[in-house]
């Protein structure tokens, strides 16, 4: 039987410390004094009752399991209560100064791998050579007053500090977000090294930078893949395979946890029983080890918890008593916890404890159910990812509202390739400083597992329907939640059934003859044509037409640009991933734009481009917002109309989106597109202040003039050079700038404008101007929503 008993200490311990790290911080005192009451009152229970059931010949506890698990929870409740009282007091210095928006220079320890970032905080400055790291402070020095601090602080800093040295940084401090693991945030403007890593860190630091550099020379994926499968490195993971993983389920992959150390330890556990190596050296180099990869991939939060649970693991090897996975992983959570409350608000922890108890708890009788009908091995594969599907769905809905309908077909293809790549990732990583030929080979090697995973990825993503949006935030996880119980318990009420009837199986043994003629029946050949006939007919409809009527409208899934049809207005959809897209303007009023994005399959806009606030072109931002995730905007600079401005920065900070004022040179990436503002209030006026974007997705350059003028025109000419697509400015209005429609030369000319429209939009003049110089002009009042798909080097129109 499956041991419980942890099962509620370990979720009182969550919910304490996720209620303790957000709004309940300024509660702990007075929580642990009620958590200890009832640690109290429930041993003084347990103590009375001790003397009648020791005369009975039972233990202490026996006969109360409810009080005994009471008590283990509260004491566990009141650990983790005092564990946040405490380093919330410690951290109170650090983050009052932070409230102050203070200039300041601590002192600490970098505790993660520094990554690249796009943006700075608050800003959209070029992200090139940025990179976001944490920093365990132990000094703060500001307003000439040095004192001892002990907090972890967020840095955005030009420079890249190596994990585990002593840095010095100063910069500006301010607050981090409610329930961030960290105290604060700092911008740098210097940072230094004052002590090195220690030896052991720096060999292992050698190791990664020696893999990546014998990966190098692989293919794009190779490059990508080979690292993080190894070692959790996804520096240099291309966009959009990462996007595609996302979408097919398989992040996990590059994602370090149970997995690899699962790898790990069988491997080193193989090699140690071939040596035959005795009981505690086996456990000695298997626990070294372990300590060493954890190092190597750094202790994040799913690391820390698969550690932790390996450690347990390993007692249990060591006293001869192998230890349960259930107890485990509740311990695990527990103790890792009462450390650091805050892991309780980490996805990472959240996704690795989730996919855990999956395993352990559903895969096996999902296993049992399978196997009559599949076989056990084929049950036990299909399982394992179900299992885990079902159990972090709910968390995921938290982080994308969406659900995947393809990820246990892709892990359960990608299976066979998981192992190799890791273990001759694992492997080049260890022979890449010493011996680099022999670890580029392995390392190709294990860019042929990885091949297949990205292969995998590429065509689970594309499929229709890959991907059903859901309701986002805490409802939409509950709703998921309580419909994959409903679910399990209607499958997992009911024991194991027998599986394909004997008939069935005797079909399938002796030929279809063998059956009919037990029935009595007889086929002729004109039976067995129509038969055959019908079976045509079913296996043309689901492959044709099923598919087909899964695509959400005319658009084809491939598209790359979008002119959505929103009237006399202007709404354009970049794409930047299967469920992705960079928006530049929402049209008018109503709900055109954010019905464009919905027949898209579009549930995150990654960049918001409101290229200035007249309402044609940020009216219909509420539909937008209220159907998808928005992860940034980029407004103008000229706040004209003010009664827009306003209104679109009041929606704005209504759904909680980081808000940037563009200007001239502002460039990023978003999945596989990168942008660049040209120009950003050039003139006078809402017109020719509109921001200028220049995009490249799928290979092609893309333009978007906003309302631009002669003035404005007139000073990006100089500027701009020749591109694939321009989205034509002011709708087609008579004012076009000859010169700069012969510097784009654009092959595609988009025009938004109204059916209509008492405008005249389109004009002739504007038509005739970008057809002269060898453009396809296409206009949304004739041909409604068009897109722009890039096949076999060839860009080709749909929906006119």
């Amino acid at each position: 039987m499956t041991d419980l008993r942890m099962a509620p200490a370990a979720l009182a311990v969550w919910i304490a410390a996720w209620l303790l790290t957000g709004p309940g911080a300024g509660w702990t005192g007075p929580a642990a004094w009620v958590t200890a009451v009832l640690v109290a009152a429930a041993c003084l229970h347990l103590l009375l009752t001790a003397g009648r059931t020791r005369g009975a010949g039972r233990t202490l506890g026996a006969g109360r399991p409810t009080v005994a698990h009471t008590a283990l929870a509260a004491a566990c409740a009141l650990a983790v209560t005092v564990s946040a009282h405490v380093q919330l007091a410690g951290r109170a210095p650090l983050g009052d100064l932070a409230e102050q928006r203070v200039t300041a220079t601590l002192t600490g320890l970098v505790v993660s791998q520094p990554e690249p970032f796009s943006f700075a905080p608050g800003s959209f400055a070029p992200g090139a050579g940025q990179h976001r790291w944490v920093l365990a402070a132990r000094g703060v020095e500001a307003r000439g007053v040095g004192s001892a601090a002990r907090a972890h602080v967020q840095v955005l800093s030009s420079t890249a500090p190596r994990y585990g040295a002593t840095v010095t940084v100063s910069g500006a401090l301010r607050p981090a977000e409610p329930g961030a693991a960290e105290t604060a945030r700092l911008t740098a403007y210097s940072t230094s090294e004052i002590r090195a890593p220690p030896a052991g860190l720096r060999v292992l630091d050698t190791h990664r930078t020696a893999l990546l550099d014998v990966t190098d020379p692989l293919s794009a994926q190779g490059r990508g893949l080979v690292p993080g499968a190894a070692i959790g490195d996804t520096t240099r993971l291309p966009d959009d395979l990462a996007e595609e993983m996302r979408t097919a389920g398989l992040s996990h992959v590059t994602a370090v946890s149970g997995g690899h150390f699962a790898v790990v330890v069988a491997v080193l556990t193989l090699l140690c029983s071939l040596a035959r190596l005795p009981r505690p050296v086996r456990v000695a180099l298997v626990a070294l080890a372990s300590l060493a990869f954890v190092a190597l991939v750094r202790p994040e939060p799913a690391v820390l918890r698969a550690a932790v649970m390996a450690a347990f693991a390993l007692t249990g090897v060591a006293i001869g008593r192998p230890s349960q996975s259930v107890p485990a992983l509740a311990a695990s959570v527990v103790g890792l916890l009462v450390v650091d409350p805050w892991l309780a608000r980490s996805f990472g922890f959240a996704l690795s404890a989730a996919a855990t108890g999956g395993l352990v708890l559903l895969a096996p009788p999902l296993a049992a159910r399978l196997a009559p009908w599949t076989g056990d091995a084929a049950a036990f594969a299909l399982a394992v990812p179900l299992a885990a599907q079902v159990a972090c769905g709910p968390v995921l809905v938290l982080l994308d509202p969406s659900v995947s309908t393809v990820s246990v077909l892709a892990n359960l293809l990608a299976a066979p390739a998981l192992v190799p790549a890791t273990v001759l990732g694992l492997v080049a990583t260890v022979l890449a400083p010493g011996l680099p030929t022999l670890a580029g080979f392995v390392a190709w090697a294990a860019s042929g597992a990885t091949w297949w995973i990205a292969a995998v990825a590429h065509w689970c993503a594309t499929l229709p329907g890959a991907v059903v949006p859901w309701s986002g935030g805490p409802a939409g996880a509950l709703l998921l939640a309580a419909l994959t119980a409903v679910v399990l318990w209607v499958v997992l009420r009911r024991a194991p059934r027998p599986g394909w009837p004997e008939s069935w199986r005797t079909a399938a043994r002796s030929g279809l003859r063998e059956v009919l003629a037990a029935r009595r029946r007889r086929l002729t050949r004109a039976r067995v044509l129509t038969l055959l006939a019908a079976g045509s007919v079913a296996a043309l409809v689901v492959v044709v037409a099923v598919p087909r009527l899964a695509v959400r409208s005319d658009i084809p899934r491939d598209w790359l640009v979008v002119a959505c049809d929103v009237g006399q207005g202007d709404a354009l959809a970049l794409r930047t991933g299967p469920t992705s897209a960079v928006v530049v303007d929402v049209g008018p009023d109503g709900p055109a734009a954010g019905r464009c994005l919905d027949e898209l399959g579009v549930a995150r806009v990654d960049l918001l481009v409101l290229s200035h606030f007249h309402a044609d072109h940020v009216g219909g931002l509420g539909p937008v917002l209220a159907g998808r995730d928005v992860a940034a905007a980029l407004v103008s600079p000229v706040p004209e109309p003010a009664a827009n401005a306003a209104a679109t920065g009041a929606a704005l900070a209504a759904a909680d989106v980081p808000v940037g004022v563009a200007q001239t040179g502002h460039r990023g990436t978003a999945g596989y597109l990168t942008w660049q503002v040209l120009q950003a209030g050039a003139g006078e006026g809402a017109n020719d202040s509109s921001i200028v974007l220049a995009a490249r997705t799928g290979g092609l350059d893309v333009l978007a003039l906003g309302d631009l003028e002669d003035a404005g025109q007139a000073e990006l000419a100089p500027l701009a050079g020749r591109t694939d697509v321009v989205k034509v400015a002011h709708h087609g209005s008579a004012v076009q700038s000859r010169a700069l429609a012969e510097r784009l030369r654009p092959a595609v000319a988009l025009v938004s404008s109204g059916r209509d429209n008492d405008y005249g939009h389109p004009t002739d003049e504007a038509l005739d101007l970008y057809a002269g110089v060898g453009a396809a002009v296409v206009r949304t009042d004739e041909c409604g929503t068009v897109a722009l798909v890039v096949r076999g080097q060839e860009v080709s129109l749909a929906g006119c």
